[in-house]
């Protein structure tokens, strides 16, 4: 990050309107420094505190999947607006950024929000700036958690050899076995393809997942061999849908950056944007003010 960028000094601080508090201004402090989801809402151009829910609820997710604490960063509340008692969310500056990268980005409000965060984040590498960044360490996340819960589903019906079944489950979506994939990826052994699977690719196997899980429960299928098929099946019926929808089939899709340095790259964002309000950033501020 640029030393010379606090929050006094970044240019083009993005507004709801020009004659209205920007984003810095909203800031309150309380024990840590935070903004009010229900005002960065509106700041981003939501019609509801409600709207901009899923954004904040992906931030969350990001966090628990990074090991970073959720409680520092954003804080689920009840207040008093004009009378009425309200949900609302306090959140971190990094909690902000998260929640502004998870935005509609079809808003103008929403770009300029992260034009703003990413300046502030001028070390961390361009990739790491873009949403897809936080979208794959989101979906890879709910990925391990519904990989785990296929196992389970899976031994209970049966599967006594969980690579041959899982084998089969990328064979339907990729018309190609693991061994393969794995060179055609240059994906090493002992790593996961998912690490290394962008957005698109990570949907795409999701998907598959969910779905091989639904389709075991409700024919009850038992056995390893019926199991296997059951994953083949549904692989090829998601890589026909892909096709069917003129989508470029998962083979063709090419490796991204290896998911671990993304999310190295997310938590040295969370530092970066942290150290911003600390008491010794406040203490530079206020000192650049006076001076």
């Amino acid at each position: 990050m640029d030393p010379s960028l606090t929050p006094a000094t970044q240019p083009n601080p993005f507004h709801l309107e020009p004659d209205k508090p920007g984003f810095e201004d909203m800031g309150e402090s309380n024990g840590f420094r935070f903004w009010w989801a229900s005002d960065l809402a509106r700041l981003l151009g939501y019609s509801s505190t409600d709207a901009f829910r899923p954004a904040v609820n992906k931030a969350m997710a990001v966090c628990a999947q990074l090991n970073i604490d959720i409680s520092e960063n954003i804080l689920q509340v009840r207040r008093d607006v004009d009378g009425h008692e309200v949900r609302d969310f306090k959140l971190s500056r990094f909690a902000c950024y998260l929640s502004a990268m998870n935005g509609d980005p079809k808003k103008a409000e929403v770009a300029r929000a992260q034009a703003y965060f990413a300046a502030f984040a001028g070390a961390v590498q361009q990739y790491v700036e873009r949403t897809e960044a936080i979208d794959r360490v989101h979906i890879r996340g709910e990925l391990s958690d519904r990989e785990r819960t296929l196992s389970g589903v899976a031994k209970t019906h049966g599967v006594t050899n969980y690579a041959f079944f899982q084998n089969a489950g990328y064979r339907g979506l990729y018309n190609m076995d693991l061994r393969r994939l794995r060179l055609l990826k240059g994906v090493a052994d002992g790593r996961s393809l998912l690490d290394f699977m962008g957005r698109e690719e990570l949907a795409a196997n999701l998907f598959r997942i969910t779905q091989t899980e639904a389709k075991i429960r409700k024919e009850t299928i038992t056995g390893q061999r019926p199991l296997e098929a059951a994953a083949e099946s549904v692989g090829r019926e998601v890589r026909r849908t892909i096709q069917k929808v003129g989508g470029t089939v998962p083979e063709q899709l090419a490796a991204e950056k290896d998911i671990r340095d993304v999310q190295k790259n997310i938590k040295d964002t969370h530092r970066q944007l942290k150290r911003l309000d600390s008491p010794k950033a406040k203490r530079t501020v206020s000192k650049s003010r006076t001076g």
